[in-house]
C-alpha cells in the first residue's frame, strides 16, 4: 500500500526511488511532471488527439508496471519517452486495423459510397491543431506531410528532431537497428524537404 508523502519538493530524483518502492503518490508526481511532454510526443507521432490521449494512458500504465526495472542508466524522461513512443505506434497499428475492419464491414454490407482508400482521404483533411496554431503556410504543409509519413518514419523523425534523442535510443525504442533508424529519419527528412520545396 502506498504511503502518504510529506514535503515532496526535492524534485524528480527524489520521487523515482519512492516510486520504484511502490509509492503511488511519488509516481503520480512523476506523471504530473512529465504528462505534457509525453502527450506532445504522442500527438506528434499519432497526429490525433484522441489516439495520443490513449497512448499517454497506456504509457503511464506500462511505466507504473515496469518502474521497478528502471535502472537509471537513462534519465527517467528518456525511459518514459521510449515507452510512450511505442504506445503511440501501437495506437496507430490498432487504429489502422480498426479502419480496415470497418471498411471490410461496410463493403460486406454493400455500402457503395464508401471511400475506397480511407487513409488517402485523410491526407487532404484540414491541418492538425499544431499547424493551425502556427498560422503559417509552412506549418500547415509540414503538418500535412507529417500525416503522410509512415508511423515508423514519423516516430523516428519526431524522436530525433523534436525530442533530441540519440540514434541508439530511438532504434532501441522502435525495435530497429541503427541503420534502419537512420534510413527512417532520412526518408522522413527527404519527404518533408520535398513538401517545402514549392515555398522556396
Amino acid at each position: 500500500m502506498a504511503r502518504i508523502l510529506v514535503g515532496m519538493d526535492g524534485g524528480e530524483p527524489q520521487w523515482i526511488p519512492r516510486a520504484r518502492a511502490g509509492d503511488e503518490q511519488a509516481f503520480r508526481r512523476l506523471v504530473e511532471a512529465n504528462a505534457r511532454a509525453v502527450f506532445q510526443l504522442c500527438f506528434r507521432i499519432t497526429r490525433d488527439a484522441a489516439l495520443a490521449e490513449d497512448a499517454v494512458q497506456e504509457a503511464f500504465y506500462k511505466a507504473w508496471r515496469a518502474i521497478g526495472e528502471f535502472d537509471g542508466r537513462a534519465t527517467f524522461s528518456t525511459w518514459l519517452h521510449r515507452i510512450a513512443a511505442n504506445a503511440a505506434l501501437e495506437q496507430l497499428r490498432r487504429n489502422a486495423r480498426h479502419r480496415r475492419e470497418l471498411t471490410d464491414t461496410l463493403a460486406d454490407e454493400g455500402a457503395e459510397d464508401t471511400e475506397p482508400d480511407f487513409l488517402a482521404g485523410l491526407a487532404d483533411d484540414a491541418p492538425g491543431p499544431e499547424a493551425q496554431a502556427s498560422g503559417t503556410q509552412i506549418g500547415q504543409r509540414i503538418g500535412l506531410h507529417l500525416d503522410r509519413l509512415s508511423p515508423a518514419e514519423r516516430a523516428a523523425f519526431v524522436m530525433r528532431h523534436c525530442e533530441g534523442e540519440r540514434l541508439e535510443s530511438i532504434a532501441a525504442a522502435l525495435s530497429m537497428n541503427t541503420g534502419q533508424c537512420k534510413q527512417a529519419i532520412f526518408r522522413a527528412v527527404r519527404k518533408l524537404r520535398g513538401a517545402l520545396e514549392p515555398l522556396r
